[in-house]
């Protein structure tokens, strides 16, 4: 058969697809832009006929109605790496559970003894070689694309063609399904006052020629607009967002001083607006790798000068980081903080920043406090931290004792609630 005969060959419904679905399935969709919305969309049909059919979710930017906590849905539940928005309304209901591991470790940790049934994925069109493009995500992707028993594609003309290890041949494929639909989207986030005097300190860490690492939201969009006067700047980052994008397309990065990947910008996923998307199309100096090779500590560590930029919820006196819960409460995952943290800390000039504001929006909490709260999860080890950086400055905890560390800590602090800090570090002996 020549390839657009397997191709057709392989065309199936939804209807046809859902049907395939069977009980104690364990289903792999894509992350982010490249998930199956249109399967996805109508998983819940199933419910009634099929038993303990398990969804791996990682930051879902969309709400799909399997994952309706009004809905009585019973033997659909997702097994969550990063909780987002509805990983966080489905909690309560028992439907959902964290599924704990560094990002450079997920799919090989899974894949130990969860065989994945059905991996699906958002595609671009075939082309005439036979190839679709992953565009848009190659975080944990490939490994499970590899391992299923059935190999789903959607076909979405509107998905943009991305370089680097996003390709699938169609012999790989075991079906596929055509749903033209738009591409999720993250609005830009504007950084508020506190987030442009965090980003400001940040960028001082940030010299002409450095490599770095952002994520997305008020800090480090903050952070970029803050790099537009560097030179050379060159980018490893598991995330690729619109922040960065405008810096390549000042010409402030041009990933010339890289040690790997030279020329190119490096990122496991990309997330943000159309506008993004767009100018990743086709774009040779856009490179979306494997997310397991991407996060790997020790190829981070390859670049010199190795800026790791990363944010928290909340920090204790000794260092320690809870960057995912809210007390006991679950709210978004580690992600890959700790790969980068190490991966900058190994890198020859390298540097780690953990930012965050000093206190909650209403100022009557303050986020530096003499121990976490009872159940948050330590994200970052106290021994893997380097930098913290408040509205009010930059703390050094590399190198530090723990006095030290509480010393400087407690002056980026908001400065209503030093005194206090003073004291109860002096009362639990925090020295």
């Amino acid at each position: 058969m020549n390839l657009q005969e397997q191709y057709n060959q392989k065309l199936i419904s939804l209807d046809s697809l859902l049907e395939k679905v069977k009980s104690n399935d364990i289903i792999v969709p894509a992350l982010a832009g490249c998930e199956p919305s249109g399967f996805l969309e109508r998983l819940h049909e199933i419910d009634n006929r099929v038993e303990n059919v398990r969804v791996f979710n990682a930051l879902e930017f969309s709400s799909f109605p399997f994952q309706d906590p009004e809905r009585e849905i019973k033997n659909i539940r997702s097994m969550c790496y990063f909780f987002g928005g509805s990983s966080r309304r489905l909690h309560s209901t028992k439907r959902t559970s964290l599924l704990p591991s560094h990002f450079r470790n997920f799919s090989k940790w899974v894949l130990e003894d969860k065989k994945p049934n059905i991996f699906v994925a958002s595609v671009t069109p075939m082309d005439r070689f036979g190839y679709f493009t992953m565009s848009l995500s190659m975080c944990y992707e490939r490994p499970f694309l590899e391992a299923a028993d059935m190999v789903v594609l959607e076909v979405n003309d509107k998905m943009p063609r991305v370089l680097g290890d996003t390709i699938v041949h169609i012999s790989q494929v075991d079906y596929v399904y055509e749903n033209n639909h738009d591409i999720v989207t993250a609005s830009f986030q504007e950084p508020g006052e506190k987030e442009k005097k965090i980003g400001s300190y940040i960028a001082d860490f940030v010299q002409d020629g450095s490599v770095f690492q952002l994520g997305i939201g008020g800090i480090p969009n903050a952070v970029a607009n803050c790099l537009k006067n560097k030179k050379h700047l060159g980018i490893h980052s598991e995330m690729l967002t619109e922040g960065m994008m405008e810096l390549i397309k000042i010409g402030a990065v041009t990933n010339l001083k890289k040690k790997i990947y030279k020329g190119k910008t490096v990122a496991a996923f990309a997330f943000g607006s159309q506008k993004l998307y767009d100018f990743l199309h086709d774009n040779p100096s856009i490179a979306i790798l494997d997310g397991d090779y991407v996060n790997n500590p020790y190829v981070i560590a390859q670049n010199d000068n190795m800026i790791s930029i990363n944010t928290t919820m909340q920090v204790d006196l000794t260092g320690q980081c809870c960057s995912e819960s809210i007390g006991n409460k679950q709210y978004s995952g580690i992600g890959g903080q700790t790969d980068t943290v190490l991966g900058a800390l190994m890198s020859k000039g390298g540097r780690s920043i953990i930012a965050l504001p000093s206190t909650t929006k209403d100022e009557k909490i303050s986020k530096i406090t003499p121990f976490l709260t009872l159940g948050a999860a330590v994200t970052l080890s106290r021994n893997d931290v380097d930098y913290i950086v408040t509205e009010y400055g930059a703390a050094k905890m590399r190198g530090q004792t723990v006095a030290e560390r509480a010393e400087n800590l407690i002056a980026i602090a908001h400065p209503k609630f030093r005194k206090e800090l003073k004291e109860q570090a002096e009362m639990l002996q925090i020295w």
